[in-house]
């Protein structure tokens, strides 16, 4: 997969840490992302700090769904198997389209890295309202393979033969 020359579009991005323990001075996960999306050329446009709650998670993705400022949200943590977890049942009513191949992708990657407790990342993504979502599980090492193996490429024009940029609302 080549990333051809053309023009590289910059996009606006919210990123979420769903977490009980976690706050601002401790946030690593959401910290390298910010950086990450930073590095690559994209706009981090909110962050949110968010408790393990389907509903507030529901109601923080809502809003930026619904904003003309976002077009793309990235989640971190509340995706494991634990009964806490609801980062997937929080987003999923959301979703106009789900995009089955990121969990299936992620695990993929994911068991190079830690076997077979994969099975327990239920990490997913979709499109709603022409915003691309995106939730990985909370570990750092966990966004960082989601970010460089899967969604900075997905969040490139230039990249071939698909991306999600075509798909996003425009600004």
């Amino acid at each position: 997969m080549g990333k051809p020359s053309g023009e590289f579009i910059a996009l606006n991005v919210a990123v979420m840490t769903v977490s009980d323990s976690r706050d601002a001075s401790n946030d690593t996960s959401g910290d390298y992302l910010r950086e990450a999306l930073a590095e690559a050329g994209h706009q981090v446009v909110d962050r949110a700090m968010v408790p393990d709650n389907r509903y507030r998670i529901r109601a923080t993705v809502s809003r930026w769904i619904a904003s003309d400022d976002v077009q793309v949200v990235i989640i971190n943590g509340g995706t494991g198997f634990n009964s806490k977890n609801s980062t997937p049942e929080a987003l999923l009513p959301l979703f106009d389209r789900e995009i089955e191949g990121f969990g299936e992708l992620f695990r993929m990657i994911s068991y190079e890295e830690i076997g077979s407790s994969t099975l327990q990342s239920r990490a997913v993504a979709g499109l709603a309202n022409q915003t691309l979502i995106f939730a990985v599980p909370g570990s750092t090492n966990a966004c960082r393979s989601g970010w460089e193996r899967i969604i900075e490429d997905q969040l490139d024009a230039r990249t071939r033969p698909c991306n999600f940029v075509s798909h996003l609302k425009k600004l």
